[in-house]
């Protein structure tokens, strides 16, 4: 029988030159297929390229193994078509004309079935794509096929899954950031539009970005380059409901392109129109949520959960319609209980919201993020644009739903914050930072609201308050941030009336806590001035304030504790620590012991730098008994390092050692990039007063002055990076700067200009974002090791590009010890072809062994062979 025409079209498709990315999935697939796994369905959102990979996966499979592989396109059945339509479908596409007598169903298991010479089944192949919109009836369909033809296989495609009892489920997440640039790129060339040139190509990245690597959405607003400048495009994606034009903009090609693919807005209308009522009305309520992203595996080289999404309780409190406490009655809430979505009134009461969720997520419609002990969930920024215009579309019962959504949003996330900020110290501080961390966006958009509601100021500005409480811009960063945020949101507060004094003053004095602590003191005496006449209106009270250090003249807590530190980092007084510690008691009595904590804690540094030995002694030892017993380990890791600089400074610099190791060991899994800078300045201190003392003691180890002084060097060049990131001016932090200036002074003269100079440089090549810096100072990264995986010359980098874009690609698996075997079959391509390939790679980069590729990976992708080290196949896998 005549192979169907629509199977050769998709038999071709999988050598299409447009074809990105995939690897990982296709690693999955084939063996799958190798195996003759019965049911393998792709699921993802549409136009995120699971026809492809389908297409991608069977090409390849088929280069290996010559099996019957027959499609059918769901897509032309309408909405909800049963079991018949679907086995008609099949069968159009697979027999053609069937002029046998047989019916429709012998007709299928006749051509499924195969048998080879022996008598043994062969196996065969079935692709049904598209199978979302008729799911029951592709079920029913699939499951006796699968009982009746033992040689079958089934690969699908859908947005959701299939829900056969035995279905592997691959999920085609988004293309990878390289990824998804290269295919933008590849796009603009057809429209004779190419992108080129650093400025271009960043513009691209956006642009990729706001499309969230989509595959489907890249290629549309590639295609808009026949109508826009490429930073027009850009202009287009707000990202805000009110102003975002990608909804708006023409469809794509006419010719040869599904009518689902034309728009953004098509293609999330295939799957919005499969929803019920409910789920419409939650997917549309959750626009309301900062939207959110999904990355593939390739860029989390660190495996670190995504800080994004909203988690189970806050969607149930937002969207549920069951009243609020405190949330006051409505006209029409007794009548109308939710807003109208379809045809009628629908409600959502909160048990209901998990389910529906599953479903939306099922749908991929709403993004998933899983932690190992939370599940958050999320719009992705097209999917909340769609949502919100829906919801407006669809507020005609109660006319203000999106404006109660969002006093609903923000009101929980200041709640949230404020709930945080007065239990953080102890044992839970560590979960309510990771919350902090995973709510962020949308702490912002609440915060963006209160500025932008009249009256509702004060939400913002209280939620600021309660994160800088919680120290949460010194996790987050950078400082600069959080300050515009709380300074916006002052501002919008002085048009209330009454005006919120009280939230006012310990907003000012917390920001001139983050201004001093970026090094802009001048700034920040401004501030306090300002802070201290709003505690005192009358100018007699306040006259001479600043020479009053020693005596209390009734300043709240918290502008002591302003004060404290600007003495110390603006000025290097003493007396900062008189004022710090008044602040403590003062905090104390209020039963804010968090904050008294923090007071402490600036005290014992501020006696480190500036008191008598009798004084750090006492203070840091103090403050580090109580943050032991307080159970918070960003507090003890604080704590350890205010004692270690009591050390260094007065008379035990190598103990400290000790204490800076321990303190980095609970800062790098609490993700503190303050703390973790902190922690290097501060043993590099050490070190620079052990080769003090050491020469002072007369007869000093010469290696060990070089191996101290060198490390100095190497932390310096490579928390210079970690400044410029976290908006660190050091120069201007008063005798912090000191100390380190002192360090680096020893260290050069230890060394002299040029080796001080080599190892620096040395120390600049380690990456902040793998906290290799970090890694040094506690001893487990040898930076000798990691220069040899990663030279840094003009001839290597030359020679990587003379090789093509395929035979780089073979390069980095080669790097990563791949045999010629397991690249073919990674590849799709012959051994032979692979062979020729190294043969040419080796020759191109003047080796003659393939362990040495490794030395001309370019630092920027050297990951790439990390990661592809760790999917490498091991003997006795298929791959």
């Amino acid at each position: 029988m005549p192979v169907p025409r629509r199977e050769l079209a998709h038999d071709r498709m999988w050598e299409a030159s447009d074809f990105v990315g995939r690897e990982d999935e296709l690693d999955k697939i084939v063996p799958m297929l190798v195996h003759s796994t019965r049911l393998i369905t792709l699921i993802g959102s549409g136009g995120i390229g699971k026809t492809r990979l389908a297409v991608q996966a069977v090409g390849r499979y088929q280069m290996a193994r010559h099996v019957s592989v027959h499609w059918v396109r769901l897509a032309r059945l309408s909405k909800g078509s049963d079991a018949y339509a679907v086995e008609e479908e099949i069968a159009q596409s697979v027999i053609g004309p069937d002029f046998s007598g047989r019916s429709v169903w012998e007709a299928l298991v006749d051509t499924f079935t195969e048998v080879d010479a022996v008598g043994q089944y062969r196996q065969s192949i079935l692709v049904m794509d598209n199978c979302e919109h008729v799911l029951a009836g592709a079920g029913a369909v699939i499951t006796p096929l699968l009982e009746t033809v033992p040689g079958l296989s089934i690969l699908a495609t859908s947005r959701e899954p299939i829900g056969w009892v035995d279905e592997h489920l691959i999920v085609v997440p988004p293309l990878s950031r390289r990824q998804a640039l290269t295919l933008f790129r590849q796009r603009s060339e057809l429209t004779g539009h190419p992108v080129t040139g650093a400025d271009q190509i960043a513009t691209a990245d956006l642009i990729c970005r706001h499309m969230h690597d989509h595959p489907l959405y890249i290629r549309l607003a590639a295609a808009r380059l026949v109508r826009q400048p490429l930073a027009a495009i850009l202009g287009d994606l707000s990202g805000d409901e009110t102003d975002d034009k990608r909804m708006r903009w023409s469809p794509g090609p006419s010719v040869g392109a599904d009518p689902r693919h034309r728009g953004v807005g098509d293609v999330i209308a295939w799957s919005y129109d499969l929803c019920t009522d409910k789920e419409r009305l939650l997917f549309e309520r959750m626009s309301v949520f900062a939207a959110g992203y999904d990355t593939n595996p390739e860029d989390d080289h660190s495996g670190a959960s995504l800080d994004v999404g909203a988690e189970l309780d806050a969607i149930e409190s937002v969207c549920a319609d069951d009243r609020q406490p405190g949330e006051d009655r409505r006209p029409g809430d007794d009548d109308h209980p939710a807003s109208l979505s379809g045809d009628g009134a629908v409600s959502l009461a909160s048990e209901e919201i998990e389910d529906l969720l599953d479903r939306l997520v099922d749908r991929s419609l709403v993004t998933a993020h899983f932690t190992t002990t939370t599940v958050r969930y999320s719009l992705l920024e097209s999917l909340r644009i769609f949502a919100r215009r829906q919801l407006e579309q669809h507020s005609t019962v109660r006319a203000d739903e999106s404006a109660r959504l969002a006093e609903r949003h923000r009101h929980y996330y200041r709640d949230k914050v404020a709930y945080a900020a007065a239990n953080w110290l102890g044992p839970a501080e560590h979960d309510l930072l990771d919350w902090a961390r995973a709510a962020w966006d949308n702490i912002l958009t609440a915060i963006d609201t209160s500025i932008t509601t009249p009256g509702e100021a004060a939400v913002g500005l209280e939620i600021c308050s309660g994160l800088l409480a919680l120290r949460f811009p010194f996790m987050k960063g950078p400082l600069r941030e959080m300050r515009r945020w709380t300074t916006r949101s002052l501002q919008a507060t002085r048009t209330l009336d009454p005006q919120p004094a009280e939230l006012q003053i310990g907003a000012m004095a917390m920001i001139v806590w983050l201004t001093l602590c970026q090094g802009e003191p001048e700034d920040a005496e401004r501030m306090l001035e300002d802070c201290v006449t709003a505690c005192f209106p009358d100018t007699h009270s306040r006259r001479n304030w600043r020479s009053t250090a020693e005596t209390d003249i009734g300043l709240p807590a918290v502008v002591e504790f302003a004060w404290g530190i600007e003495l110390l980092l603006a000025h290097g007084d003493a007396r900062a620590i008189t004022v710090l510690a008044r602040a403590r008691e003062k905090w104390h009595r209020l039963d804010n012991y968090g904050a008294a904590v923090m007071a402490d804690l600036w005290a014992a540094l501020a006696a480190g730098v500036l008191g008598t030995a009798q004084q750090a002694h006492q203070i840091a030892r103090h403050h580090l008994d109580e943050a032991n017993a307080s159970g918070a380990l960003w507090v003890k890791s604080w704590a350890q390092l205010a004692w270690a600089l009591t050390l260094t400074r007065h008379g035990n610099p190598t103990a400290a050692l000790d204490f800076e190791r321990q303190a980095l060991t609970h800062q790098l899994p609490a993700r503190d990039p303050w703390g973790r800078f902190w922690a290097v300045q501060f043993r590099a201190w050490s070190l620079a007063q052990c080769i003090t003392d050491a020469i002072a003691a007369g007869n000093p180890d010469r290696d060990a002055l070089t191996a101290w002084a060198t490390e100095i060097a190497q932390l310096a060049g490579g928390t210079a990076t970690q400044q410029a990131r976290f908006g660190i001016r050091l120069e201007a932090l008063g005798p912090f700067a000191d100390e380190a200036d002192k360090a680096l002074a020893v260290a050069r003269r230890t060394l002299g200009p040029e080796a001080f100079t080599a190892a620096e440089t040395q120390g600049s090549r380690l990456r902040p974002e793998l906290d290799e810096v970090q890694q040094l100072a506690m001893g487990t990264l040898s930076i000798n090791t990691l220069a040899a995986s990663r030279p840094a010359g003009r001839a290597a980098s030359s020679y990587w590009n003379e090789l093509t874009t395929a035979e780089q690609e073979v390069a980095i698996l080669a790097a990563a010890r791949w045999t010629n075997a397991a690249i073919a079959a990674r590849r799709g391509n012959s051994v032979r072809t692979i062979d020729a390939q190294m043969t040419t790679i080796l020759q191109k980069l003047n080796i003659t062994s393939r362990e040495d590729i490794i030395g001309f990976v370019p630092e920027d992708i050297i990951d790439d062979v990390r990661a592809e080290t760790a999917r490498r196949p091991r003997r006795g896998k298929t791959h």
